[in-house]
């Protein structure tokens, strides 16, 4: 399929959507905010021989947004390589790789094609910008000043990580966690960003337990994980069981404070570092 009749598949998608109205929407791609569930994908535990594009969400941060969400500056990652998992449409990888870092990027979607992922994304965006404008008190609009800031940030991670997707696929790997297809300490460090903790009540501490020792296994220095708490903002229950693998594996671990918060209660992140 070309990129314009993807783009007609997308508009025709947004006028169903329309006329069967917002609410069954929402239910049928099982949105809960503007995170994608735990009935699709996004670099999960599913069945990697059964991964269609209908069930995979492809929403992302900008490079900004991860700066301040794992309260970073350019210079902290100058000289480093870094790993972005699960990355979806984020675009930290595009725009870190421009001003020298080495950047790399994991997600189960990367398998598909990018103008295949960038009509995809178009469509979540604009269900999801719907859904948490309905949920407006949940979250701090100061972010982006309203729902159409929203869909404005979310559009542009989405075009630069197609974009550069498509210039440089090498940076785009698809993966199924929690296996990655990487050497031991191949990266000094990995940012996760809105996955482990946010589907706690989908993700069973088993999975937790292997993913995070997966990264573990992937990185050489430090692991940044935001946010600590699920789509409720109830904290994860298993923090301290979790802990105590990473000690037991010879890491230490540090909650620090974002300086980013959007949705309400989820402004720290998990610090491990190997000692």
């Amino acid at each position: 399929m070309s990129r314009e009749e993807l783009r007609r598949a997308e508009i025709d998608e947004n006028e169903r959507t329309a006329e069967q109205g917002t609410a069954a929407g929402m239910t049928r791609r099982g949105l809960a905010d503007e995170e994608p569930s735990r009935d699709q994908f996004s670099l999960s535990e599913g069945d990697a021989g059964d991964i269609r594009l209908e069930r995979i969400v492809f929403i992302g941060r900008t490079y900004d947004e991860y700066l301040r969400m794992f309260h970073l500056k350019p210079e902290d990652l100058k000289g480093r390589t870094v790993l972005d998992c699960p990355g979806g449409a984020c675009s930290f990888t595009a725009k870190a790789r421009q001003i020298g870092i080495e950047a790399v990027t994991a997600d189960i979607a990367y398998q598909f094609d990018p103008a295949a992922l960038e009509a995809k994304g178009r469509l979540d965006i604009g269900h999801a910008v719907q859904h948490v404008e309905s949920l407006g008190d949940q979250y701090r609009w100061d972010e982006f000043g309203g729902p159409e800031g929203l869909r404005s940030e979310r559009t542009k991670a989405l075009t630069a990580t197609v974009e550069d997707m498509e210039q440089h696929p090498e940076r785009y790997v698809a993966a199924v966690l929690p296996v990655l297809p990487f050497a031991d300490r191949q990266f000094d460090m990995t940012l996760s960003a809105h996955f482990l903790f946010m589907y706690s009540d989908k993700l069973d501490y088993a999975f937790h337990e292997q993913t995070v020792g997966e990264l573990m296994r992937v990185t050489k220095e430090e692991i940044r994980i935001f946010p600590l708490v699920d789509q409720s903002s109830r904290r994860y229950k298993d923090m301290q069981k979790l802990l105590t693998f990473a000690a037991g594996n010879g890491w230490s671990a540090e909650e620090r404070p974002s300086d980013y918060e959007f949705q309400r209660g989820a402004s720290s992140m998990l610090v491990l570092t190997r000692n």
